[in-house]
């Protein structure tokens, strides 16, 4: 049986067990699609990464499985990604700390700022669409956590996300999620509500819970697509605007407290980042 090199790291984290946990695997020699996806529904983290040998133009190349099948683009794997491949000395930053990480989503540009004790990453989303769909019936619980005015949106930059914004963040995180409702929802299942912060003093300005019983997870702790997708909402509706950043915070409800940096920059392009610990260095066999 081989013995391929693993880490489980905290992503989006300045405390280790803060943040989302993700699975590493770092050889990933000889490992098909279908044996990928056994070895994240073995770990059964919301996503695992496999690294593989990169294309031309690409610093490094990952795959990206949730326990219930792959997905194009994530970002807490990207960001994970890229700290991993520079602290194994897979990829190196050039002098302007950039990488580009090759993923099924395509070829996505990386910064890289700090040294081992302190790391930022920063990942471009894939660009954001929103979909047209036919209106959803929402569950009683999600209408009446709805702003007033407002229904769910599809959005996507790699995986589909449903968007809804919630009244306040008081009643977002008092919310108890309808998942079988959730998981019934077009676009495999998933949904993110955000709310802007109730008060200027807490240090972030939007509260985030995002919801994919339909991928396998139920409530995940930190979602950079989610949050990536969150940007590009406020960006269309005029509250977010090139060259502005934000903090959200993410995953209190369920005993964590990760923060995600949003950034748009100045072409309106969105970039996520956050720091990344390291809890698990070890091997798997498989």
């Amino acid at each position: 049986m081989p013995t391929r090199r693993y880490l489980q790291l905290d992503v989006f984290s300045a405390r280790a067990g803060a943040g989302n946990a993700l699975g590493v695997i770092v050889d990933s020699d000889g490992l098909d699609s279908q044996g990928m996806q056994a070895i994240a529904a073995w770990l059964n983290l919301s996503e695992t990464i496999f690294f593989l040998p990169a294309d031309e133009g690409a610093s490094y190349h990952i795959r990206i499985f949730t326990p219930k099948g792959e997905l194009p683009f994530a970002g807490h794997p990207s960001v994970g990604a890229a700290w991993a491949a520079v602290e194994l000395g897979l990829a190196t930053p050039d002098d302007e700390g950039r990488l580009v990480q090759q993923c099924a989503a395509g070829l996505l540009p990386v910064h890289v700022q700090g040294g081992r004790w302190f790391r930022q990453i920063r990942v471009r989303s894939p660009k954001a669409e929103r979909r047209e769909m036919a209106p959803v019936e929402l569950p009683e619980g999600l209408a009446a956590l709805a702003r007033p005015g407002q229904s769910p949106a599809l959005w996507n930059n790699g995986p589909d996300w449903w968007l809804l914004e919630a009244g306040s963040e008081a009643a977002l995180r008092r919310y108890k999620p309808e998942l079988t409702a959730i998981g019934a929802l077009p676009g495999r299942g998933k949904l993110a509500v955000f709310a802007p912060a109730d008060r200027p003093d807490v240090g972030y300005q939007y509260a985030v819970r995002a919801f994919a019983p339909g991928v396998g997870v139920n409530e995940d702790p930190v979602t950079g697509s989610a949050n990536a997708l969150v940007a590009a909402h406020l960006l269309l509706e005029g509250r977010l605007k090139p060259g502005e950043q934000y903090l959200a915070s993410q995953g209190r409800e369920l005993g964590r407290n990760g923060e995600v940096r949003v950034q748009v920059d100045a072409d309106a392009q969105i970039w996520i980042g956050g720091e990344v610990q390291q809890v698990i260095s070890g091997q798997i066999e498989w």
